[in-house]
């Protein structure tokens, strides 16, 4: 049996459609538009389980993910995000449900995970196993309570037109996020390269999206223009999630410290209310490095 929202979803969807027919509804009436009813800014700190990611991927380490979650409660983190990439391949319930567990135990939330999906296959069986990847991983953030999964566009192939390009990633992303909305999951879509590696083509794409489980996960140091702070000021209003890194590039690749102190004066002028996860990528051992950032985002944001 129908439900009553999916009802009336497709009632409005139907409607809309014959309006837009007679020429009465633009594009732009039901595009995304930035999240207008935050009345102040709010952050709470998490750690991205990407920054242990030599760590969690060297079994002589002995570093697991419930490591990273009480190195995460040692820091008095508020979150603790767990990258789907370092989890079992088949993963149970079980094991997400011990997770969910054991970081509840520590008083933290799971902030969110993180997949590594790419849109920008043509119909056929890549395409089909990056939308199954999205939804398993969907129901996987579901039993986790991770309210978020950071996800990707992912990159124009060969042959394909950047229009034709465009219309595959936003057709997956409508069907992903539908799913996600019935199982109460954010999708928030990373400045990542490919046609979202300006804030220009990412927003195109999140404004061709339609859909209210949808936004924007924005990467402090994935911009690399002249402007990356004006970027990254474009982009925070659609933000439903904040990933830091310590340095940032311009078009010479040359990395330079982040302006912490700017990033959280971008986040504050875009009522951004939510997780401020650092992503550390340096070569130093995180263990030792993490917790001397996250005392460095503490004071910036203070």
């Amino acid at each position: 049996m129908e439900s009553s929202s999916m009802f009336h979803r497709r009632h409005w969807m139907m409607s809309a459609a014959g309006l837009a027919a007679a020429g009465t509804l633009s594009q732009s009436s039901y595009a995304a538009k930035p999240i207008a009813d935050r009345s102040a800014p709010k952050f709470k700190l998490s750690l991205a389980a990407y920054s242990y990611r030599k760590l969690l991927q060297a079994p002589k380490s002995g570093v697991t993910l419930k490591t990273f979650i009480d190195d995460c409660a040692k820091m008095q983190l508020d979150g603790t995000e767990l990258t789907s990439y370092y989890f079992p391949k088949d993963v149970e319930a079980s094991y997400l449900y011990d997770l969910k567990s054991h970081a509840f135990r520590q008083g933290l939330s799971v902030s969110g995970t993180a997949i590594g999906n790419d849109f920008g296959h043509p119909p056929g069986e890549k395409r089909d196993q990056q939308i199954e990847l999205t939804k398993t991983w969907i129901e996987n953030a579901a039993k986790l309570g991770a309210p978020v999964i950071r996800v990707f566009a992912g990159h124009q192939k060969k042959g394909i037109s950047a229009e034709e390009t465009h219309r595959l990633m936003v057709e997956g992303l409508t069907e992903v996020c539908q799913y996600a909305g019935e199982h109460g999951v954010f999708l928030a879509l990373e400045n990542h390269g490919g046609p979202t590696s300006t804030a220009e083509g990412l927003l195109k794409i999140v404004h061709d999206v339609e859909s209210d489980w949808f936004g924007v996960n924005l990467d402090s140091g994935n911009f690399h223009s002249e402007d990356i702070y004006g970027e990254l000021a474009q982009i925070a209003p659609y933000a439903l999630n904040a990933q830091i890194k310590v340095v940032v590039s311009g078009p010479d690749k040359k990395k330079v410290p982040t302006d912490f102190k700017r990033i959280f004066d971008i986040l504050n002028t875009a009522n951004y209310r939510g997780f401020v996860v650092l992503e550390y990528e340096e070569n130093e051992n995180p263990r030792e490095k993490c917790p001397e950032f996250v005392e460095i985002l503490r004071e910036a944001m203070a």
